[in-house]
């Protein structure tokens, strides 16, 4: 974009053409006061609340109050955001929106995070002069997750511009008019949507608030927080976790631009109680039978029964697509390369395999949700993201508007303008079509969709790739006429300039993979950005490939003899079909299983080993797209619960091999001699022993409070903070308040900014990129041609 020179409050600032003014203000560093402006979905003029005032030229002493958010910014633009006429202004803008508030900050759920009690303090307004009767509401129940107090709105309709214009929700809508506005369902129920936790975070104030945090509610300055990586699908989204006396108390989205945005879905968002449920198993277990009747839970006879199923046994390991890398190779050091097995099914084993082989080519790029929001055109192949990989489904949705941006852009309105570019781009969709076994939620903006078998959707990928390799089909234009699928496809991909091909693991088939490669090199071109997106079943599923472990199907065959089994937070019962299943456990003298979480596996385990779940580890995990991104505990480790890796090595000492690793870099450090890339990972994340102008950086607030009598019940000494010798992050208050790098960012606050919306004083411009250091790295990058 051309850059231009604008006059705010008598300074001159560089500005992009062309860009919405309040989003250039809030970039420059201005407190201007909004709520209904989200850098995600734009702008549309309801709140009345980013008031500056703009003067016509340089003699113009008087200007006129416009709405920042609604004014473009262009060549000579002179204003001011300190006016003594908008200061007014605002002031009265934000006396009327809350007329009816019930002032309930002490009760409220939203209290120390809300936007709407920074923008009241940031525009000077103090007393309340409404005297009259308040309009009430009745609330609903809108289900487990979320609470509705639909008395705080201030009508700011950022609830459904985000629920239906952005996620595509139908369930929740404004009712009513003027001064008495409401917004929910038609009818008590629970939210349909996968995205409607996201709610909580972009309501300004407490309209809707996280149910589950309510359950076992704390202040938020009295959360401790850790920056994490959700592992509930392939995507990776960045999250922060918060807890208070040992329970993890909720999860929320942490900005990442090119993964996840300012969203998450509301799996990774609420899918946390299994971490505090009572009926974890925290303790060493040792099954005297195999029935798992008898236990001995003495410590000093559990550790000798663990010397003596490992020490001098023939030893054979089965990984996990969902534990971290690091556990994984500390495993495969533990029982050897020849003796470590992939713990998935054959045909996901063959997929990601193959998955492994197209991103290693670099013909086509593998695309961040970033990127797939760019594309123009986009296939899917045998899967439903929406199920498999929401927040993936919601950049296709996001992806199918840039037909409307382009009609808009062509009409000379800017993006940003949201009401005007979904007026005259209304149902005008970029071409999406779908072939999946069983329909998909994203059917109602698909340009066309078929449904049928695995082998049905790789004949539909191969005819168009048929197709798209013969020179003939130049100039083709896809005629909607014709009830002819395969060519409609093969035209819209062939016509777009950014196409996208999506090929999910649903069935884990490899034959659907190779489809979506053929398509992708037929559509290979100079002129032409191709991007190939490939759905995995699990958080890790690629990293666990890259350490190339051997079918599980071959675990029997490959034994010589009976030895000691050790699994790997791998629940094979589920995995696999049970026969197989069966024939594993049985055929080991010993079974060791190593996880967070109880099920059949672990009944039929002699050695159980209680390992720290996302939330009380730290370690790597790869996404779909190959970005390695890090995740870091937020619970103190019980002396019972550890990582992982953490157990290996006492049985690498056990097993009296030679061991030296004694925290997270000292894995790191071996893992990188024996796989480059994971050096190239290890490079660009922080050791533990980094130092930010000599501190660390602190899990808790500035204000978190309670800390010398949280443990007053048990002794009245306060006790030393836990330490953390895996991460440059510390278990208290005191530390480095600086900008962090993005990847050990526990919290945003800036000063006037405590809600959410703080997230922008850390990005180089709202919707931006991250100011600090961006940590991971991508693994695979289209080669140049």
């Amino acid at each position: 974009m051309k850059k231009v020179k604008i006059h705010i409050d008598g300074n001159d600032y560089e500005a992009e053409e062309g860009k919405n003014l309040l989003h250039t203000c809030l970039a420059l560093g201005f407190n201007i006061p909004y709520f209904c402006y989200h850098p995600a979905f734009g702008s549309v003029g309801a709140c009345r609340q980013c008031a500056v005032k703009k003067y016509r030229n340089t003699d113009d002493k008087r200007g006129r109050i416009i709405m920042s958010c609604m004014e473009p910014v262009a060549e000579g633009l002179i204003i001011s955001t300190d006016d003594p006429e908008v200061i007014d202004f605002r002031k009265s803008i934000i006396e009327a929106l809350m007329t009816n508030h019930p002032h309930d900050c002490p009760v409220c759920d939203e209290g120390g995070e809300c936007h709407l009690q920074d923008m009241t303090v940031m525009t000077g307004h103090n007393y309340r002069r409404f005297g009259f009767r308040k309009r009430t509401y009745l609330n609903q129940d809108l289900g487990p997750y979320i609470n509705h107090e639909m008395n705080r709105c201030i009508q700011c309709y950022r609830c459904v511009r985000f629920y239906r214009d952005y996620a595509g929700g139908s369930d929740l809508h404004v009712f009513g008019s003027a001064a008495h506005v409401y917004f929910g369902r038609h009818s008590d129920g629970m939210l349909e949507s996968i995205f409607s936790g996201n709610l909580v975070e972009v309501c300004p104030t407490g309209v809707f608030t996280d149910k589950t945090l309510s359950n076992h509610y704390t202040r938020k300055w009295d959360l401790t927080n850790s920056p994490s990586i959700c592992t509930k699908c392939s995507v990776g989204c960045n999250i922060i976790i918060g807890e208070r006396y040992g329970n993890v108390r909720r999860v929320r989205s942490r900005y990442n631009y090119d993964v996840n945005g300012y969203f998450i879905c509301d799996r990774g968002r609420f899918d946390y109680e299994y971490i505090n449920s009572p009926d974890r198993v925290k303790d060493i277990r040792i099954n005297t039978t195999r029935s798992g009747n008898s236990r001995d839970k003495d410590e000093k006879d559990s550790l000798l029964s663990l010397r003596n199923a490992v020490k001098g046994k023939n030893l054979t390991g089965v990984g996990s697509p969902t534990a971290s890398l690091e556990s994984n190779f500390a495993l495969q050091m533990l029982v050897g390369k020849e003796n470590f097995y992939n713990g998935v099914p054959p045909e996901e084993s063959s997929f990601v395999r193959e998955a492994i082989r197209i991103m290693k080519d670099g013909r086509f790029y593998s695309p961040s949700l970033k990127d797939i929001e760019k594309c123009d055109a986009i296939l899917i192949l045998g899967d439903d993201p929406l199920i498999s990989a929401p927040m993936l489904a919601l950049a296709i949705r996001q992806a199918t508007r840039n037909k409307s941006f382009d009609i808009a852009a062509r009409a000379g309105i800017p993006g940003w303008n949201d009401a005007a570019v979904r007026d005259i781009g209304h149902n005008e969709y970029s071409p999406l079509i779908i072939a999946s076994h069983s329909g998909s939620a994203l059917k109602e903006i698909a340009t066309c969709t078929i449904e049928g078998s695995d082998e049905d959707i790789g004949d539909f990928g191969n005819k168009i790739a048929g197709i798209l390799s013969k020179p003939e089909l130049t100039g083709n234009q896809p005629d909607n006429s014709k009830n002819d699928p395969v060519s409609k496809a093969a035209a819209l991909l062939f016509q777009s300039k950014n196409p996208l091909i999506v090929a999910g693991s649903a069935t884990s088939n490899p034959g659907i993979l190779k489809s979506a490669e053929k398509i992708c090199q037929s559509l290979v071109n100079p002129e032409r950005t191709v991007s190939c997106s490939i759905i995995f079943n699990s958080c890790n599923s690629l990293g666990l490939g890259l350490l190339e472990g051997k079918d599980i199907d071959y675990i029997s065959k490959n034994k010589s003899e009976k030895g000691t089994l050790i699994i790997l937070e791998n629940d094979i019962y589920k995995n696999l079909k049970r026969e197989k299943a069966e024939e594993i456990i049985n055929g080991f003298e010993r079974i060791i299983v190593i996880d967070h979480s109880s099920g059949e596996t672990s009944f039929k385990a002699d050695i159980f080993l209680p390992s720290g779940t996302f939330a009380e580890s730290t370690g790597t995990i790869i996404n779909n797209e190959g970005r390695a991104q890090r995740y870091y505990r937020v619970l103190p480790q019980d002396s019972n619960v550890k990582d992982s890796w953490k157990w290996i090595s006492e049985i690498i000492r056990f097993n009296d091999q030679e061991n030296n690793w004694y925290n997270f870099d000292d894995v790191s450090a071996s893992f990188s001699d024996f796989y480059p890339f994971y050096s190239i990972i290890n490079e660009s994340f922080p050791r533990a022993d980094t130092r930010y102008t000599g501190d660390t950086i602190p899990r808790q607030f500035a204000r978190f409070s309670g800390r010398t009598a949280m443990n007053a019940n048990i002794n009245v000494h306060e006790p030393k903070p836990p330490q953390d010798s895996d991460s440059p992050l510390s278990f208290s208050m005191e530390g480095y308040r600086g900008v962090a790098p993005s990847c050990l960012t526990p919290e945003y606050l800036s000063p006037g900014w405590n809600s959410a919306q703080a997230i922008n004083k850390s990005l180089r411009e709202p919707g931006g990129k991250y100011i600090g250091e961006e940590c991971g790295v991508r693994l695979f990058e289209k080669k140049k041609t």
